[in-house]
């Protein structure tokens, strides 16, 4: 693939470093007085999930690498293989453990996520900024203890714990920030 200058790149780009393909995760150009401008970014490789952060001058460039990302739905979990159809080709796509990561606690079958490819291969799955999840198993909350934002550990479809409010029981549907596990509301 063409090589891009650094200058022009963005959060959520693609490129190869060390031969592995990166996603730029942080950006900035830096232009201090009486001095070149250079370029302060962090990529995070997909295969490993390691952190570079760079220092690159503004006329250095890296290789930029074709990313694509489709709907697929998760259909199930095959020993350690993870399949996702996709909704019109109803093409098998199986994802390693390893290429799943933290997503795992909010895949719930049936739904829909956004699969990576880098140069056609599948490198990963993008998860939504919430997913709604039923709960499944929540302490009663203590009579008493409404004075202040009292949270309590629940569990849910997945056997994700995250804190929630005392009001919410099993069955409850909530919303869950899947950046930070928190909760975020009831939902319908």
């Amino acid at each position: 693939m063409a090589s891009t200058p650094v200058i022009n790149l963005r959060k959520g780009h693609a490129v190869r470093y060390n031969n592995e393909v990166c996603l730029v995760s942080d950006f900035e150009l830096k232009t201090p007085p009486r001095m070149a401008s250079y370029v302060q970014m962090s990529v995070r490789t997909l295969s490993t999930g390691k952190v570079y952060n760079l220092r690159m001058t503004s006329n250095e460039s890296l290789e930029a690498v074709n990313l694509n990302r489709e709907p697929h739905e998760y259909s199930y979990k095959d020993g350690e293989d993870y399949h996702f159809m996709h909704p019109e080709t109803f093409e098998d796509v199986v994802l390693m453990e390893s290429q799943v990561k933290n997503a795992k606690d909010y895949l719930i079958e049936g739904q829909k996520y956004t699969v990576q490819f880098a140069d056609d291969i599948v490198i990963g799955i993008e998860l939504p900024p919430s997913v709604v999840m039923t709960v499944t198993e929540s302490p009663e909350g203590v009579k008493g203890d409404s004075a202040n934002n009292v949270y309590k550990a629940a569990k849910l479809e997945t056997g994700l714990v995250v804190q929630v409010p005392l009001f919410i029981g099993p069955g409850d549907k909530i919303s869950v920030k899947t950046e930070d596990n928190s909760y975020l509301g009831r939902s319908n």
